[in-house]
């Protein structure tokens, strides 16, 4: 069960100063995303009977990672509206148009702004386009594969972020594989801390060891959001109001943006994401 997680990343960590950073990061991402995908799915199935085709559905043509809903044929979600496809179809032009048309109106001599253009473009395009459509697909075809994105920006409160708009593949992940295994002996605060820095450090595999540099600031980045929740969730936090409205929405904002630029640090810019523009002619 744990030999791909176990195995792929490192054959891939072995070869990776062989290959372009941007080669490595990719190769990289999938390893992680394939290892952790076949291990909930065998968890799932010793729950769960399930068809073949189900499963390789679901390692193959499913980013999400709630295995156990997908392949529960007793859970069937009603036909999405035209409305949500047309969202998610508009997504998926606007983050191409971004990569594709605005990145390179950029000038040259602002590589920095072409970059983190291209990956606004990247992250619209996958994340918030191509995802929401894969999940409507299954979705009409009477599987439950809930939206990997569920409108963040709407959230007023960092805990509702992370827990409940943000990225759900990596937190029902994170939430089974960390959280759930350890908030009992050592409480929630401290197992969702836990479960901040370990979503760190993937991030510091996938973005710092390819480009070589910035190693930690993408684990502390998390480490500064699991301190916001817990700020947020305190007692000074709940009477000041950090966790609803206005409040929570600016503080929400402020503890996502400002440190940012240490998640996707300049060399990761430089080295990754420029380069796999140009290899994908968007630049």
């Amino acid at each position: 069960m744990w030999l791909p997680i176990a195995i792929l990343p490192f054959l891939v960590i072995a070869f990776g100063a062989r290959l372009a950073p941007w080669v490595f990061m990719w190769l990289l991402s999938f390893a992680l995303f394939f290892g952790l995908k076949w291990l909930v799915l065998m968890r799932a199935r010793e729950k769960i009977a399930d068809s073949n085709s189900r499963s390789f559905a679901f390692l193959f043509a499913w980013p999400g990672m709630d295995a156990e809903t997908f392949l529960d044929v007793r859970q069937t979600p009603p036909p999405p509206s035209l409305a949500t496809w047309a969202c998610a179809i508009t997504e998926t032009i606007v983050g191409t148009v971004l990569l594709w048309g605005i990145a390179r109106l950029i000038p040259p001599a602002n590589l920095l702004a072409r970059g983190w253009v291209g990956m606004l473009g990247l992250i619209l395009l996958l994340h918030f386009g191509s995802f929401q459509v894969i999940s409507l697909f299954w979705q009409s075809h009477g599987l439950k594969a809930d939206p990997i994105m569920v409108a963040p920006l709407r959230s007023t409160s960092l805990s509702e972020f992370w827990g409940r708009r943000w990225n759900l593949g990596f937190r029902q992940l994170a939430h089974e594989l960390v959280f759930r295994p350890i908030y009992r002996r050592l409480g929630p605060e401290t197992a969702g801390l836990l479960v901040f820095a370990v979503s760190g450090i993937i991030h510091d595999l996938v973005i710092s060891l390819p480009a070589r540099a910035g190693y930690g600031l993408p684990t502390l980045y998390f480490l500064i959001q699991g301190g916001g929740v817990s700020i947020e969730r305190s007692q000074f936090g709940k009477r000041i109001g950090l966790g609803r409205g206005v409040r929570g929405w600016c503080f929400m904002m402020l503890s996502l943006v400002v440190p940012l630029f240490g998640l996707f640090h300049p060399w990761f810019v430089m080295r990754v994401i420029l380069p796999f523009m140009k290899a994908i002619h968007a630049l």
